[in-house]
């Protein structure tokens, strides 16, 4: 195998700080050099608590926001709904730009606050800050707010969705994609095993992919996820993923261009 032949990929792991068992998760893989980003639900009650263990780690991957207008966190700070009436109400452009710059500033608040450092990037529960309305606003505060810092935080774009990659280029802004990782979150782990697999078959020879994890040490009792993340846990720990790497020729990548600390 030669350098040339290898493929690159982004592993994030989202939801950190949504409970105790995620957070735990993502952490031991951080700490065993599989993952290179995680993104942080700064709503979370957790965060506060939750961000010593990250700092521990924030070496070894790129963390960032994880926006969430969707989450149980987001609804009980009146700031949120459904995905459902969130989509519907983006794609009638009922939503108020101005309120949601507001938000996405607070959120970055939140997570500045204990981290005391900009993020390194940017992305969002469900993907929310690539609807309409959303993505106008989320561009004008990161212009606003990093576009004069020399790392600028990268963007999370999935394939297919144009306009916030025309944005992105037309602002000469870093951004990763596209964006892998999808599929029903009912699979056992030799089906999340299989996915994976697919999904570093799939990594473009040219520039590097993002594979979306969702990882937990443990399921726990509330979280509609808990045992696929379980599951997602126990592959992304073991053997079989390191050989699946190898048998794929791809490595895993900090989308900030940041070094893959040795394990």
């Amino acid at each position: 195998m030669t350098q040339h032949q290898i493929k690159e990929v982004v592993l994030c792991a989202d939801d950190y700080a949504l409970n105790a068992p995620v957070s735990q998760g993502i952490v031991a893989l951080a700490v065993l050099g599989r993952l290179s980003a995680t993104s942080v639900m700064s709503l979370s009650p957790r965060w506060a608590e939750d961000v010593v263990a990250l700092r521990d780690v924030r070496e070894r991957l790129d963390v960032g926001v994880h926006l969430d207008w969707t989450s149980s966190f987001a609804v009980d700070l009146a700031d949120g709904r459904g995905l459902t009436a969130t989509k519907l109400r983006a794609a009638l452009r009922l939503c108020d730009q101005q309120n949601i710059e507001d938000q996405i500033e607070r959120q970055l608040d939140a997570f500045e606050a204990q981290w005391q450092a900009p993020p390194d990037h940017i992305d969002s529960h469900q993907h929310v800050h690539q609807l309409p309305v959303f993505r106008q606003a989320l561009m004008h505060v990161l212009v606003r707010r990093y576009g004069t810092i020399a790392h600028r935080p990268w963007l999370r774009v999935s394939s297919g969705i144009a306009p916030l990659e025309k944005m992105a280029r037309s602002y000469a802004w870093p951004s990763v994609g596209p964006v892998l990782g999808t599929y029903g979150f009912n699979a056992s782990m030799d089906d999340f095993a299989r996915h994976m697999q697919g999904w570093l078959a799939s990594t473009p020879a040219d520039k590097p992919a993002l594979i979306m994890c969702n990882p937990a040490v443990s399921a726990q009792a509330d979280d509609p996820l808990g045992n696929t993340r379980k599951r997602e846990f126990a592959y992304l720990a073991g053997h079989d993923f390191v050989q699946h790497l190898v048998d794929a020729s791809v490595r895993v990548v900090r989308g900030s261009g940041k070094p893959m600390l040795p394990v």
